[in-house]
């Protein structure tokens, strides 16, 4: 019997245990989130790259496409859309639960892209799987950008 192989590192940055993790599908990087903070790491290696500050919310689900938008989805129903390179929450939702069911089934409990990667697919708390497509209608005057980014933090 062979064995499932040796753990070449272990990576200890965060203070709370660790929910989500995805892979950058074209770039040796990940991320991984906990309810303390989203991290972005070089992967293999494990070298600590930046925090993605700012989604206060027990993070359960973690996505990125091949364009760099990363996506995270809380236990309340929230999902921060981040610039993978810089680390730049650019956008904030919150998904709406069926009707007849209770705002605290507003979770998203997982998430994936589409083979194009412009449609968000999100399982959540209230027994229900969305789709989710770019707002066609939006322009930089409608959906401004505010991008002051910050140093990077260490840990």
């Amino acid at each position: 019997c062979r064995s499932a192989g040796k753990c070449i590192t272990t990576l200890t940055h965060h203070k709370k245990g660790v929910r989500a993790l995805c892979m950058h599908p074209e770039q040796f990087s990940m991320a991984t989130a906990s309810s303390d903070n989203i991290k972005q790491w070089k992967f293999p290696e494990g070298k600590f790259l930046q925090n993605f500050a700012g989604h206060n919310a027990v993070v359960n689900s973690l996505v990125v496409n091949r364009d760099g938008v990363c996506v995270s989805g809380g236990d309340n129903g929230s999902m921060r859309f981040w610039d993978w390179k810089s680390g730049h929450c650019f956008q904030e939702e919150v998904t709406r639960v069926q009707p007849g069911s209770l705002e605290a089934e507003a979770g998203i409990l997982c998430s994936s892209f589409d083979v194009t990667g412009s449609r968000l697919i999100t399982g959540e708390a209230d027994k229900t799987i969305k789709v989710w497509k770019e707002d066609e209608s939006a322009t930089p005057e409608t959906h401004p950008i505010v991008f002051a980014p910050k140093k990077k933090e260490r840990f």
